[in-house]
């Protein structure tokens, strides 16, 4: 138990994919102007990388490794992923179409996002099981809407701070995504 809590906790903040492995940074950076569109985002990439990590364990361990078709893992994993993206775009549309107009075009993107393949493979380099790979996809889904929702909240006081000319814009919230990293590398000492 105390391994698959450390698995969690070591994804979402020592591991953080955003801000120490560097994946899945085209969203992080486009949705992340308003804490409302990112919360958004967040629980969108929570949902797919939880659904994706759980679906291709099963598919790897009981399809792909007894078939021996292990090779096949990149393209089946993007079309597991792609499937759970257009299922959420579709519930987004339905339920929540102003989250549905503020996501955009980044909501399709989630499917190119390499964060979310990025779980799927590495659950299969390290040789996770079902409950691994599945605490492992919340735990980096976790660690991805952490970022992005503290990243909105930063560049909400951006917006009403005076910044130097030469800073505003993309420039100063590269800054602060920077300064974020160091700061998560402080959790590198939890475990």
């Amino acid at each position: 138990m105390k391994e698959l809590i450390l698995l969690v906790i070591g994804a979402a903040l020592v591991n953080n994919v955003v801000l120490s492995r560097f994946l899945g940074l085209c969203p992080f950076l486009g949705v992340s102007k308003k804490v409302e569109t990112s919360t958004g985002m967040g629980a969108a990439v929570i949902f797919v990388i939880t659904l994706s990590s759980a679906a291709s364990s099963i598919i790897y361990s009981f399809i792909l490794v007894p078939l021996k078709l292990e090779y096949l893992q990149t393209i089946v994993f993007i079309l597991v992923i792609a499937a759970l993206v257009q299922f959420v775009e579709m519930v987004l549309k339905k339920q929540i179409p102003s989250l549905y107009e503020a996501l955009g075009v980044f909501l399709p993107l989630i499917t190119t996002n390499c964060a979310v393949l990025g779980v799927a493979l590495d659950n299969v380099a390290k040789g996770h099981g079902f409950i691994q790979s599945l605490l492992y996809g919340i735990g980096t889904a976790s660690g991805f809407a952490i970022a992005i929702v503290l990243l909105a909240g930063v560049r909400e006081k951006i917006e009403n701070s005076d910044i130097p000319y030469t800073l505003q814009g993309m420039p100063i919230v590269l800054i602060t995504a920077g300064l974020m990293a160091i700061a998560f590398f402080g959790f590198a000492g939890l475990i």
